[in-house]
Formats: C-alpha cells, sequence, structure tokens
C-alpha cells in the first residue's frame, strides 16, 4: 500500500507508491551531450572566461593561464550582479528591488572528461574549500543574505555545459526554501530543544535502514521522507550550522563521504543527471543551535507534473529503505 510521509523539518508530506516500487534499472537516465566542439572552460581557454576570482594552481602559473586545477570566474550571463544598489521600493501592493548579487561558476577540473565523481580526492576537497572561500568572502557584503551553492549534473539537471562545474549565487534575501526549512528547524527547537536535523542522525544511524555510507565525520542517508528516487542527504555527523564555518580539518572526511555518495549513485543509476545543493545557515543566524548544514542531492529520474505542481505533494516511486540498500551495496 503506498504510504503518506510527513517530513519532520519542513511538514511536507509526500507518496511514497510503494505498490509501483521502481529499481534502478528502471529508470532510463537521459544521456550527456556528446564531448567535442569547443568548450569555454577547458584549460587553454581561460580567455574565454572572465578573469578568474581565485585558482588553485600547483606551479605558481600566473593567474588566466594553464597550470591550474580549479578556477572560480564569475558567469559570463550572470543571474545577478555585484555593482550597484539595492533601491527597495514598493509600487502599491508589489515590491520590488534590483537585481544586486553575486553569480559565479566554480571550474571543478581543467579536464573536459572528468566529473566530480571521478576526480581524486584531493581535488573534491579543493571544490569544497572553494566553496568556502567565495562563501566566506561573500558574506561580508552587507547588502547580502544568503550565498546558495549548486551543482547541475547532465542536461535533463539543467546543466548548459557538460565541463565539470558548479555555481555560487550570493542573494539579497533569504530564499523561500530556505526559510521553511529554518522555520521548520526552529519550531522543533522550540518544543524539544533539540536540533531536528541532529536527532534525525541519531535514529538513521540507529536504524541503519537508510544509511547510505558513512565516515567518523559525516553520514549520507536516504531520507525518510524523500520527494525523489535516490534522493541523498549529507550531514555532519556533530552540530555545524554553517559550512564554511567548520574547522579546517573537517573538509578532508566532506569530500571523501561526497565522492563515495556520488560514485555509488554513478555505479547504481550509471551516472544520471542529478542536481545537488547545499543548505547552509543563512547570515543572521551564523551559529544557530536549530539548523545543521546539509548536502542534498536529487538524481533526476523522474519528471514533476500535474499533481506536484498542484498539490506540493511529490511522487516517490522508490522508498528510500530500497534506495538507501541498493546504494549500500555498491561496491
Amino acid at each position: 500500500m503506498p504510504e503518506l510521509r510527513k517530513d519532520p523539518i519542513h511538514g511536507r508530506w509526500v507518496i511514497i507508491s510503494t505498490e509501483r516500487s521502481r529499481r534502478p534499472s528502471d529508470f532510463a537516465v537521459e544521456e550527456h551531450r556528446p564531448a567535442g566542439g569547443f568548450c569555454p572552460l577547458c584549460e587553454g581557454n581561460e580567455d574565454r572566461t572572465p578573469p578568474e576570482i581565485i585558482a588553485f594552481r600547483d606551479n605558481g602559473t600566473p593567474p588566466n593561464s594553464p597550470g591550474w586545477t580549479l578556477r572560480v570566474v564569475p558567469n559570463k550571463f550572470p543571474a545577478l550582479r555585484i555593482e550597484g544598489d539595492l533601491d527597495r521600493e514598493g509600487e502599491g501592493i508589489y515590491d520590488k528591488m534590483n537585481g544586486i548579487g553575486a553569480h559565479e561558476v566554480v571550474i571543478e577540473t581543467p579536464r573536459h572528461e572528468e566529473t566530480l565523481a571521478t576526480l581524486p580526492l584531493k581535488n573534491v576537497r579543493n571544490v569544497l574549500l572553494a566553496y568556502r572561500d567565495r562563501t566566506t568572502d561573500l558574506r561580508r557584503d552587507q547588502r547580502l543574505r544568503y550565498v546558495l551553492v549548486f551543482k547541475n549534473h547532465g542536461v535533463a539537471a539543467g546543466a548548459s555545459l557538460e565541463h565539470s562545474h558548479s555555481q555560487i549565487i550570493a542573494l539579497p534575501i533569504i530564499p523561500r526554501r530556505l526559510s521553511e526549512e529554518i522555520e521548520g528547524a526552529k519550531t522543533y527547537f522550540h518544543y524539544k530543544d533539540r536540533c531536528v536535523f541532529c536527532d534525525i542522525i541519531r535514529q538513521e544511524l540507529q536504524q541503519k535502514n537508510r544509511i547510505v555510507t558513512e565516515n567518523k565525520s559525516f553520514v549520507s542517508i536516504a531520507p525518510f521522507a524523500s520527494r525523489f528516487p535516490f534522493e541523498t542527504w549529507i550531514l555532519p555527523k556533530t552540530h555545524h550550522p554553517s559550512f564554511e564555518h567548520m574547522d579546517l580539518s573537517q573538509y578532508e572526511p566532506a569530500a571523501q563521504i561526497l565522492s563515495d555518495t556520488l560514485r555509488r549513485i554513478n555505479r547504481v543509476l550509471t551516472d544520471p543527471p542529478y542536481n545537488y545543493i547545499i543548505h547552509t545557515s543563512s547570515f543572521p543566524e551564523l551559529d544557530a543551535e536549530h539548523y545543521h548544514w546539509h548536502i542534498e542531492i536529487m538524481p533526476k529520474l523522474t519528471k514533476v507534473a500535474g499533481f506536484e505542481w498542484g498539490t506540493g505533494f511529490y511522487i516517490n516511486p522508490t522508498p528510500p529503505e530500497d534506495a538507501a540498500e541498493y546504494l549500500r551495496e555498491a561496491k
């Protein structure tokens, strides 16, 4: 029988459609665009991107030249621009402001054929450190309220370029999605005086049936009320409200579990398109007791259609217990 499951953070309901449970082989994965043609993100094409903001270079090579392992550059077609004032104003019942913010691209590797799942651990750690450095810097801008780090992998997941990259967008407002998550966590903390994410981690480590993988510092789980088949969350085992305020030593195990989780997803689902998002605390709540940063990974295996848009419910044809078992057994 199908189950209705309630997410303890958002109060969001999902339908776990157990009667039509689907195995990994039941999902048709949209193929990536073939390699070939000109790529502005490849090594040697540095003059085809805006000047780099930061870069990791092993041999002391000059900026905006070959010899890098990772570059961060402004997006050539930014959703928001850093220059200017917010100029908040009302127009009758409507509110508006200028599109002030930042939009940056993290080029994760100089080699076109590599993906984040195939990179050496050191390089994955450097990707996370680049996120940390840029988030820390952008937080200094008094106009901004939130920094969103996300990755679109594959055409079906919204990637406009095949070359492995992720994006950082700094916003002058706190996104509604995050506000709902923060409010849900606050409500839980108000009644129980505990972080809901910490409670989830404790219960999942006890029950084990939704654990994908873990190490000393992090755990990867298929969340109880998974919205999508093979949705996976990565959380630090100890309470950390903000991604960029962890001790520097924690980015190595974070990179290890992210790499391990992505490799398992690749093996089970044959390199599917996916999105991942880093959820971290908003600028005013850097040390929040009620909030716990985490990464949400969502393979693009099903389509959101009329029922989901009309109700806000998601229908997930793969119970998270089954998804976790498939991923756990992937070697």
